[in-house]
């Protein structure tokens, strides 16, 4: 896996039109967690929610107008999914705050874990976020703070949760 400052090689593109321009340094990674329908894995949904076309369906019906993103998705099986060129602003921090800098995706790039709260991520997923982690930093050395998203809307989000083993994380990119 390698990169071209805009879109990783040796992963799947999926482009989503929920983006925007970036207008200052990427100085955040913000890992989050996703599962459509909740606590479910695997299909096309999180692609069709990204891309602003998710079939209705009743368990979708909070969800179905929104217009979000992220840069990369890793699924559990280890595949890397990415929506966003990275050099611009994708759509997933939403209302955030981080050491009182408000609007988050104005300099972060958004990972998101296929997964939910209360069920534990893959080993591949850990190495591939590993991966990706080294490849971001080596390419911005601006990139130094990493987070959840409960870290940056706490009173929003819980991911990705507290079965994400952070101490695991951060050993993988030293």
């Amino acid at each position: 896996m390698s990169q071209n400052l805009t879109w990783l090689k040796g992963v799947r593109h999926c482009p989503s039109p929920n983006f925007d321009e970036r207008t200052t340094d990427i100085e955040l990674l913000v890992i989050h967690s996703i599962s459509l329908p909740a606590g479910e894995f695997g299909g096309t949904f999180i692609d069709q929610l990204f891309t602003n076309s998710l079939e209705y369906r009743p368990d979708f019906a909070e969800i179905i107008n929104l217009r979000v993103s992220a840069h990369l998705l890793i699924r559990r099986d280890g595949e890397i999914i990415q929506y966003v060129p990275l050099d611009k602003r994708a759509w997933h921090a939403g209302v955030s705050n981080f050491n009182g800098r408000t609007k988050c995706n104005d300099f972060s790039i958004g990972i998101e874990l296929e997964g939910c709260d209360d069920v534990p991520y893959t080993d591949i997923q850990y190495q591939k976020l590993a991966e990706v982690t080294k490849i971001l930093q080596q390419t911005w050395p601006s990139l130094t703070n990493i987070v959840g998203h409960c870290d940056i809307a706490p009173e929003r989000k819980t991911d990705p949760g507290p079965l994400f083993d952070w101490k695991r994380f951060k050993n993988s990119i030293r």
